[in-house]
């Protein structure tokens, strides 16, 4: 086994190889370019590299710099995680002639199947049914709109070394297959270092389902289930879980052999995933085979209990699978959110800044129970276990040049529902300020009705959020829950108050115990029976809810039981009330006396400032290019500009038809959020 271990890599998937490494007892090298100088990754690391500027260019997927690492360390093997140079041949090339192991696949599986052409080519010639496509080298943006035309919109435009979502795009006409062409290209050089682009067909309503494989250098193979990824947001996945809650067991098997068979006809031999598109029917077709761990793998390692960074580790040592197919067993449920700075209220675009807040919620231990990757029995029936993979710190920054995911959150339980409740309660759990972030909209999908049924496809955000993500409006029972529980924390931080003033005698006795709670436009007008244990909160319809929780006054989480269901709330101080997120809801509540709330109604709400003749930058990001001069009349829909942030290009683009008359920044630019750049007459 090896001594030492570089992880060609960053973020939270160097922290995930780090901690199978030294529960295995191998040392670890982190690499770091100037703006991970502070990340977790090499705080956790028993020895960290500096190998270069902020852009990945030019620093983590600049082969010689990282041959530099391992020559400086003396390293024996590396992890390549994912992205960056996980799937380049030329990089095991350049382990193979050091000597080092590469903890992943052979060079020869690598440049076969990692390759989406190459691996498209081999799929078709082995007769597995694949999407139809063009897979040779597109020259230029006119024979990308040929070739679209040819196969017939919509299609999708893909970078032949992606991955992640990076380099993807879906053209439904000449004009976005030709900008699509261009913008995949840029985005495929600047992150793969490798722009060549192909199209294939965009299969509507699909589901995209993946088989997880595992395969040593002595012919053994097996595969560990599938995991569902049909919830995804601009081709990156957003939910995955294990197993589908789609396939039956006679598909999975049917799925999983193929997918073994395909791996084990390039000599694959390391930790590999086949991507396949499932239709209604359950006819699945070859996507693209990804020669790497994936960013989805904690699902599986859940269901199954095999750690699949350390098979990875004793694969590339020489070792021989220890279990067989017939020992996978899966068992349970699994769920993982991907937390990403992106703001659901704009978009998903990206935001950078400092965590002024990162408290996830506590991990616990449970479901399958393994023992050098050998399944070992049932799980614990009725627990549930969490689990957050992440590469951030509180205090610490994100930034504008990598990847915008901040965390990997997973539960798993006994069933579907149960690990839905755990994944809610979880999110609800996880205080985090600083940055727009994704977890509104996380939580909204998990009570989403699509999702609790378990029949969603990959359009499963535009067919259900086609005006973008506006928020979470609770529902009455819920609302009335929330009333509750403000109630009961308003009254608790009145007796603080009055006990810090020393101005009562008897402090519980003199505060009230009428109060107007307002939410969301609604109001409940409530009395509040206290005693040792708790509150009860009677309503005027008659109704009364039991509230009990340990909050005191400046807790930023309550975690309360109303009416005998947990509810957990993140909280926020306001003038008369509660600044208060709770399932994807984000809301003032205010808590006054009658006549306050009286007076309170009188109130005039405050207009918005106009900024329908501005283009404001939706996001921190570069500029790329402007694409109009002052004095041009635009259309609707015309390109204004394109911005780049954390590795992806947008483009900006006129609301409604009009006449720039002033434009505030140009090419190279860097703006911040809601900074002006151009105006129209």
């Amino acid at each position: 086994m090896f001594d030492k271990i570089l992880i060609a890599n960053r973020g939270e998937i160097a922290c995930r190889v780090i901690k199978s490494a030294r529960k295995m007892g191998i040392k670890t090298v982190a690499i770091y370019s100037d703006a991970d100088r502070n990340a977790l990754h090499v705080k956790m690391a028993d020895e960290a590299v500096h190998i270069g500027p902020p852009p990945a260019n030019q620093s983590y997927i600049v082969i010689d710099k990282v041959m530099d690492a391992i020559r400086q360390t003396g390293a024996q093997a590396v992890h390549p995680g994912y992205g960056f140079l996980s799937e380049n041949s030329k990089f095991a090339e350049a382990l193979e002639a050091e000597g080092v192991a590469f903890v992943g696949p052979p060079k020869g599986a690598i440049e076969a199947m990692g390759d989406k052409i190459t691996s498209k080519k081999i799929a078709q010639e082995a007769e597995v049914s694949t999407v139809p496509g063009y897979m040779g080298l597109i020259e230029d943006a006119d024979e990308a709109v040929k070739i679209s035309n040819e196969i017939g919109y919509p299609v999708m435009i893909k970078a032949s070394a992606g991955g992640g979502g990076k380099g993807m795009r879906i053209a439904w006409n000449d004009q976005e297959a030709r900008e699509g062409f261009q913008s995949s290209k840029n985005e495929a050089a600047n992150s793969f270092g490798d722009d060549r682009i192909f199209i294939e067909k965009f299969v509507t309503q699909p589901r995209h389902i993946e088989i997880q494989v595992l395969c040593d250098s002595h012919g053994n193979g097996i595969y560990l289930g599938e995991r569902e990824c049909s919830i995804q947001r601009r081709n990156q996945k957003v939910v995955e879980e294990a197993p589908s809650p789609f396939l039956d067991e006679a598909t999975r098997k049917a799925m999983g052999e193929q997918a073994v068979a395909l791996a084990q006809a390039v000599d694959y031999a390391s930790a590999g995933t086949v991507e396949f598109i499932v239709d209604g029917d359950k006819n699945f077709y070859f996507l693209e085979m990804n020669t790497r761990l994936q960013v989805e793998h904690p699902v599986t390692e859940l269901i199954t209990g095999v750690d699949l960074v350390e098979q990875m580790i004793r694969v590339a040592a020489g070792e021989k699978l220890t279990m067989t197919q017939d020992d996978v067993k899966l068992t349970g449920w699994a769920i993982e959110n991907r937390l990403y700075a992106e703001d659901p209220y704009r978009n998903f675009l990206p935001s950078i800044g400092r965590l002024t807040r990162y408290r996830p919620p506590a991990e616990t231990a449970a479901g399958p129970l393994q023992v050098n990757g050998r399944w070992q029995g049932e799980a614990p029936t009725g627990e549930t276990a969490v689990r957050n993979d992440t590469g951030v710190f509180e205090g610490g920054e994100i930034s504008m040049y990598y990847d915008p995911m901040i965390a990997k959150l997973c539960t798993w339980a006994p069933t579907r529902d149960e690990a839905i409740e755990a994944m809610r309660i979880a999110l609800d759990s996880f205080e985090l300020e600083g940055i727009g972030h994704n977890l509104p909209f996380l939580s909204a999908v998990m009570d989403h009705p699509v999702f609790i049924s378990g029949d969603m496809t990959t359009a499963f955000i535009e067919e259900q959020y086609p005006d973008g993500f506006e928020g979470v409006t609770l529902p009455e029972g819920d609302l009335q829950r929330v009333a509750a529980a403000a109630a009961a924390m308003h009254r608790v931080a009145e007796i603080r108050r009055s006990r810090v003033s020393g101005r009562m005698d008897n402090h519980e006795r003199r505060v009230g115990s009428h109060w107007c709670v307002t939410a969301q436009s609604e109001s409940f007008e409530v009395e509040i029976d206290a005693d040792q244990d708790g509150s009860t909160i009677r309503f005027l319809d008659g109704s009364s809810m039991r509230v009990t929780s340990d909050w005191t006054p400046g807790d930023h989480l309550a975690t309360l039981v109303v009416d005998g269901e947990p509810l957990v709330l993140k909280v926020g101080k306001l003038p008369g009330g509660f600044r208060i997120r709770t399932r994807g809801a984000e809301m003032a509540v205010h808590v006054r006396t009658p006549r306050q709330a009286q007076l309170a109604s009188l109130m005039p709400e405050k207009v918005a400032p106009d900024t329908s003749k501005m283009l404001l930058c939706p996001m921190p990001g570069l500029v790329v290019k402007v694409d109009v001069e002052v004095g041009d009349e635009v259309q609707e829909g015309q390109a204004l500009c394109t911005i780049e942030a954390m590795k992806m290009e947008n483009i900006l683009r006129a609301e409604k038809k009009g006449v720039v008359s002033k434009i505030n920044a140009g090419a190279g630019d860097s703006l911040a959020v809601d900074e002006v750049i151009m105006e129209f007459e």
